[in-house]
């Protein structure tokens, strides 16, 4: 029997009931663990995915670190897996990763009946309404309003989406969802330009294919070849690292693109949604280039929807700089499904 269980809590009444938290994307591996009536996460590792080639591996390893953690009080009660992936899959397969897993197979791993499997962007969404002003940067104008929609878009190695709504008492219903999978529709020539190019290479173009680290190098790689320039740089950290130092112009024209076709993404969810919470970037590349973002057209092009300008402009748009805002939801999606959240 796993290491990180050793039986039912009520067979323990001395133990402390914990609950496993994962925040699975392409990247990067985040656990953690939260206990009752408590649901800020207690960090356990951030493991990178590429060094891994199994979920087993991954699970080792943590195994590993869990006993360091010296948790001898403990007893796992319940897991909830946040993951870049469809949840509703009975194997599931991840976009952007290689790692297969069942509910079952975790399961009998754990020593654990009680697994819940979320989408990750699920519970980003979850965390919206708990966030803290410090962990958001406001990008323009607008204003949250409370208890209305809130929508969280992720670039990161992919692109997540999922909203937030509130029933009449004011409490959280998460909407997951595939939004990042929607259809590129460029505004400007240029961009229309590169969409041509993406889609002799792809066929269908989706946002995803522009909005995530691979889809700055697709912009990159578009643009040398209309701007008729040398590709110097590899990777999209290369990119943005040569825009941040602007001097570069092909890396800062690619970032601009970049978050252009963000914000034109953004405020299409803004009017769908009547997401008068908010509009929140999450993942791993806004964070990174808060700069490269102020001085964009994101906000412009988020405005920019012809009769309805006035409409997205009372609706604010953030940064989501939490560290870890998906195990944060994971948590509070796992305590009230076990009924020990308040």
């Amino acid at each position: 029997m796993s290491p990180m269980n050793t039986g039912p809590a009520n067979q323990h009444l001395n133990r402390r009931p914990l609950y496993l938290l994962a925040d699975i994307g392409g990247t990067n591996a985040r656990f953690a663990f939260v206990e009752r009536y408590n649901p800020l996460p207690e960090p356990i590792a951030n493991y990178a995915i590429e060094d891994f080639p199994s979920f087993d591996g991954v699970l080792n390893q943590l195994e590993a670190d869990w006993v360091e953690l010296q948790q001898q009080d403990a007893v796992l009660e319940g897991a909830c897996l946040a993951v870049a992936a469809i949840p509703e899959q009975r194997e599931i397969s991840f976009t952007n990763n290689a790692w297969r897993f069942t509910a079952a197979s975790i399961a009998t791993r754990l020593g654990c009946e009680q697994i819940s499997i979320i989408n990750d962007f699920a519970a980003m969404a979850r965390a919206l309404p708990v966030l803290k002003a410090d962990h958001l940067e406001a990008i323009g104008g607008g204003e949250a309003a409370p208890h209305k929609p809130m929508v969280a878009i992720g670039p990161g190695t992919g692109t997540g989406v999922a909203s937030v709504v509130f029933d009449q008492d004011g409490a959280p219903i998460v909407l997951p969802g595939e939004g990042g999978h929607v259809d590129f529709a460029p505004i400007t020539d240029i961009e229309a330009k590169i969409l041509s190019r993406l889609r002799a290479q792809f066929g269908r173009v989706s946002i995803e294919r522009l909005l995530c680290g691979t889809g700055i190098m697709n912009i990159y790689k578009a643009l040398s070849e209309i701007r008729d320039m040398p590709v110097v740089h590899l990777t999209p950290e290369a990119v943005g690292a040569a825009a941040q130092q602007g001097q570069d112009s092909l890396a800062s024209e690619t970032m601009n693109t970049f978050f252009s076709v963000l914000g034109s993404a953004a405020g299409n969810l803004a009017l769908t949604l009547g997401a008068r919470g908010g509009v929140y970037l999450a993942g791993g590349i806004s964070p990174r280039y808060i700069d490269l973002l102020r001085k964009s057209d994101f906000r412009a092009r988020f405005l920019a929807k012809g009769r309805f300008a006035d409409f997205n402009g009372e609706i604010g748009t953030f940064v989501v700089t939490h560290p870890d805002p998906g195990l944060l939801g994971a948590a509070l999606i796992c305590l009230e499904e076990s009924g020990d959240g308040r």
